[in-house]
This record gives C-alpha cells, sequence and structure tokens, in this order.
C-alpha cells in the first residue's frame, strides 16, 4: 500500500476525470486537513495539474471534533483566497462544509445556517461507527426543503458492508453518493474498496472526489488515476460533478 503516496514529480498527472472537485478539507488550520496556506497553495495547484479548474472545498462541521462555524470558515477562506492572489493562483474556488449528522448539524438546520453547494447540493456523512438515527427521514426532508443530499464516501461506512440493501435504500429515497478515488485505489483497505467497487457496479457512484486532506492524499490519487484500472472506472460511472450548478 505505501507504493502509493511515492510521489513521481517527473511525469505529468493525468485527467482526473471530472473538472469539478466536491469534497476536501483544503481550508488551513480548521480541522484535520491542510495544516498551512503553503499545503493548501501545494494541495490546489496540484489538482489543477490534474484537469481540476473548481473546487467546492469542504471543511468538517462536526459537533465532538470540529464545530466550525460559518464566520470561521470564512475567516479562514479570506486567508487562503489572500495568499492564491499573491501565489497568482486562479481558480474558481468556493467553500460550503461536510456535515456530520448530529444535533449540531439538526441546529444549524433548523436555523437555516446551512452552507450549500451551488445548485442546493449538500454534503452529509455519517459517523464512522454509527449510521445517524433517522437518516432516511432526514434525508426525505432535506429533499422536501429543496436540498440534494449528497453522501460523502458511503463505502466507508463498515457498518454496511453486510448490509448492502441499506445502500438501495438510501439511493431509492434519491440521496447522490460521493466515493472517494481514494476508496477505490486501497488506500483505506480491501473492505472499502470492495465495498465501492459493489457501488460501481450498482450504477451508485453520481460523484468523485479526492476527500483531499494531505500532499501524501494527492500522491496517492496522481498514481492511481494513471492506471487502467481508473480508465475503466471512468468508463462505467456518469459523473455529476461538472453540473453541481454556476458558482457565479
Amino acid at each position: 500500500m505505501l507504493q502509493w503516496f511515492q510521489s513521481n514529480k517527473n511525469s505529468t498527472p493525468p485527467y482526473i476525470g471530472y473538472h469539478t472537485d466536491i469534497h476536501s478539507h483544503l481550508l488551513p488550520g480548521i480541522d484535520d486537513g491542510s495544516d498551512s496556506v503553503e499545503e493548501s497553495i501545494e494541495l490546489i495547484t496540484r489538482l489543477q495539474g490534474l484537469g481540476i479548474n473548481r473546487i467546492v472545498t469542504t471543511p468538517h462541521i462536526a459537533e465532538s471534533a470540529f464545530p466550525n462555524t460559518i464566520k470561521e470558515i470564512s475567516e479562514a477562506n479570506v486567508l487562503l483566497q489572500e495568499a492564491m492572489t499573491k501565489a497568482e493562483v486562479q481558480i474558481d474556488f468556493r467553500f460550503s462544509a461536510e456535515y456530520r449528522l448530529d444535533d449540531n448539524f439538526n441546529e444549524h438546520y433548523l436555523n437555516n445556517q446551512l452552507i450549500p453547494f451551488p445548485g442546493n447540493y449538500l454534503l452529509i456523512e455519517n459517523s464512522y461507527y454509527q449510521a445517524f438515527w433517522g437518516l432516511n427521514d432526514l434525508i426525505f426532508r432535506l429533499i422536501i426543503d429543496g436540498y440534494k443530499p449528497i453522501l460523502a464516501h458511503p463505502e466507508r461506512y463498515r457498518y454496511y458492508h453486510n448490509d448492502p440493501e441499506a445502500y438501495d435504500k438510501i439511493h431509492n429515497l434519491g440521496c447522490k453518493f460521493q466515493v472517494n478515488i481514494l476508496s477505490l485505489a486501497g488506500i483505506y483497505g480491501k473492505d472499502v474498496k470492495q465495498a465501492a467497487y459493489h457501488l460501481l457496479n450498482e450504477g451508485y457512484i453520481d460523484f468523485l472526489a479526492t476527500d483531499a486532506h494531505h500532499i501524501r492524499h494527492l500522491n496517492a490519487i496522481e498514481e492511481f488515476v494513471a492506471t487502467s484500472e481508473y480508465s475503466k472506472i471512468l468508463s462505467k460511472v456518469n459523473l455529476l460533478n461538472d453540473s453541481i450548478g454556476s458558482f457565479q
């Protein structure tokens, strides 16, 4: 597995297969993603090298670990945007959030404090230990209220691995699925890769994303997207990444 984290600086990164990345942790210093403005700039420029020209970065908002507010996220974005301007990095860059489904999310939802993507998409995630109680009802309510929920990396929730019908129920409700490229590469383990391929074969991959947190992730992604395995994956998916709506 360590081979995925070896960088080959002498090769040109291949095209990742879409132009809009919808899941990453690029704002510096506010969650478990980028530690610094300098790291954020490197991540962004390397994403550009893969063909990305629009980014919706998605810092965690999670009650127990990262209780970020719109103010804190906005301030980190201003800091990064100023650094991008100074470094002459030009890219359509916006922020939303990766919302952990918890009491904090319910409060944001009830108080109309959510930060959706263009097109009113909303990236949500379960805990890794158990699914959110009432998930299906919540998805239904979000859709009724005009949101388009996207479940982040469903392949990583191991409690679904022995219950594939759970995927059917969630997706059939109208919730889109975003799968991590790193999952398909096997970075999170064989069981997660197997689950990602199950979603691929069922036609349930609506979005691919980097979920980039740090440079090691970009090293792994650059190597994997150059493989014939990744080319075969792209031939099987009908991605919605580039149809999320205008950034203007």
